[in-house]
């Protein structure tokens, strides 16, 4: 795997606006908490890694609900 790290778009779930994340796929499937860029909420991520080491889904959801 020549770079573990991709960029990839979301919208935010509070303000609706997109903002970039940094993904590491060599980490496997991973579910955290990423504040948006634009509004500060917490926005939760749930990343799943296929057997290729892509990126297969993600899920994007408010954190505090």
């Amino acid at each position: 795997m020549a770079n573990p790290l991709e960029y990839i778009e979301i919208q935010c779930p509070y303000c609706g606006e997109s903002f970039s994340v940094e993904i590491d796929v060599s980490a496997g499937d991973q579910s955290y908490i990423e504040d948006c860029r634009v509004c500060c909420a917490p926005a939760e991520l749930q990343v799943r890694i296929d057997g290729d080491g892509e990126i297969s889904e993600i899920l994007v959801s408010a954190a505090n609900t």
